[in-house]
């Protein structure tokens, strides 16, 4: 099973959140976020996210969503996975709802950036809540809806 794979889906495998830190850390800046959302097969591009909560590796799904919405930055520029994520998986709340709902808190976790100053108590947040509320042409997205769920 290992033959021919890359290092993220064997940590998928392996359900392992230290192995798949590992792989992702051999990436190049720029590409870190793209080894967890795209792997060719053949003809076939498949995510190893998707695949990951598809096949019940929840423990490797939560580092990759915690990997994937980690702001950082060099030099030149910052990284940051949420557009990549969401462009590549626009119903990814719906697949999380409906087959990891254990995941949801960690990627609102994720869209939530603290900074680390206090000045008078008070601390600035950023919620980078986009992706929730406009899909992308422009309308209002289903996410919330998936995320409060059927109306009883």
């Amino acid at each position: 099973i290992t033959e021919g794979s890359t290092l993220v889906m064997q940590a998928i495998n392996e359900n392992s959140a230290k192995h798949l830190k590992k792989a992702v850390a051999c990436a190049p800046r720029g590409e870190r976020a793209l080894w967890a959302l795209s792997v060719q097969v053949g003809t076939q591009s498949i995510s190893p996210l998707l695949w990951a909560i598809e096949t019940g590796s929840l423990d490797t799904a939560r580092a990759m969503l915690e990997d994937l919405l980690t702001i950082r930055g060099d030099r030149d520029r910052y990284y940051y996975g949420m557009d990549l994520m969401f462009d590549r998986h626009p119903d990814l709340i719906k697949r999380l709802c409906l087959d990891a709902p254990s995941l949801v808190g960690a990627l609102l976790d994720g869209l939530v950036w603290r900074s680390r100053f206090a000045i008078g108590g008070m601390r600035r947040v950023n919620y980078y809540v986009r992706h929730l509320i406009v899909d992308s042409e422009g309308g209002f997205s289903p996410a919330l809806e998936w995320l409060v769920g059927p109306k009883e």
